[in-house]
């Protein structure tokens, strides 16, 4: 008894350790991270909006900006080990599942695992770029046309990135629907914010979610054209999709409101990082 027993409360030290304290620090670290590149890809598109495209409006420009700071790679560190510690976050969650009713289902920690490899992959970019030995990554506009030439070219490759490009599609109503109907409340500790806090929440979740979807679907709906015409070109990133909402017939006050609603998402991130139940 005693010798099957002890593997039994290993476990449950292992899972105990991963659900304390460093993974929370870990997430809220992350969570902020991210609402930092949130914050900055949103003033950058309103840049854009209003004719100063000195950087591109993705992730890489958020980058970049921030290293023109005072102090910037001091910031760029600090931001990537934020990044890390997001990657660490959802290792924990896929390895050991989330708070919540949904948070041991498989669904939930194969998208965490997928967070992960993301997170990882973006957190070495800022680092190596904080250490001087890396370009805070390629464009999203130019790793979308070059993933996008590589799977055309695979076998029944037009119907794979079809695919892929509905998915993005869905994926981005997804969370403008789950935005809408405030299905964040559940992953935060509501008991913890004053109705004012909350009704700030409520703002920035919904309206930060309602433009993150829309960029999604705008740019599923470019990974499907790219498939139809077999044209690589047709696929956007994050930069070029956010400025062809200045090409729609209400100009650039779509991408002044779509540009908005990356800032509210940026906060919103901000108020996961005090507030999400871990």
């Amino acid at each position: 008894m005693k010798t099957s027993a002890a593997p039994a409360t290993g476990r449950m030290e292992v899972r105990r350790v991963a659900k304390g304290s460093v993974t929370h620090a870990a997430a809220r670290a992350g969570l902020t991270a991210r609402g930092v590149i949130y914050l900055l890809v949103g003033v950058l598109a309103l840049r854009v909006a209003f004719g100063d495209g000195t950087h591109q409006a993705d992730r890489s420009g958020a980058v970049a900006a921030l290293a023109d700071e005072p102090f910037g790679a001091v910031l760029l560190w600090a931001l990537g080990i934020g990044l890390v510690g997001m990657a660490v976050w959802q290792l924990s969650v896929a390895a050991f599942g989330a708070a919540g009713p949904d948070g041991r289902k498989a669904g939930t920690r194969c998208m965490a695992l997928l967070r992960c490899v993301f997170y990882a992959c973006v957190a070495y970019s800022v680092l190596s770029f904080a250490a001087g030995s890396g370009n805070g990554g390629r464009s999203s506009d130019q790793q979308s046309r070059d993933i996008t030439a590589q799977a055309l070219g695979a076998p029944a490759g037009p119907w794979l990135v079809g695919a892929v490009g509905a998915g993005i599609v869905v994926t981005g109503a997804v969370i403008v629907v789950q935005a809408t109907r405030r299905h964040f409340h559940k992953d935060l500790e509501l008991g913890g914010m004053s109705s004012a806090t909350r009704r700030l929440v409520d703002v920035t979740g919904v309206g930060g979610g309602l433009a993150r979807g829309l960029v999604f679907v705008a740019a599923g709906v470019f990974v499907v054209r790219a498939a139809v015409d077999s044209t690589p070109d047709r696929a956007k990133g994050l930069d070029d999709t956010l400025r062809s909402f200045a090409d729609t017939p209400l100009g650039p006050w779509l991408l002044v409101l779509v540009a908005a609603g990356l800032v509210l998402f940026g906060l919103f991130s901000f108020a996961q990082a005090r507030w999400q139940k871990l």
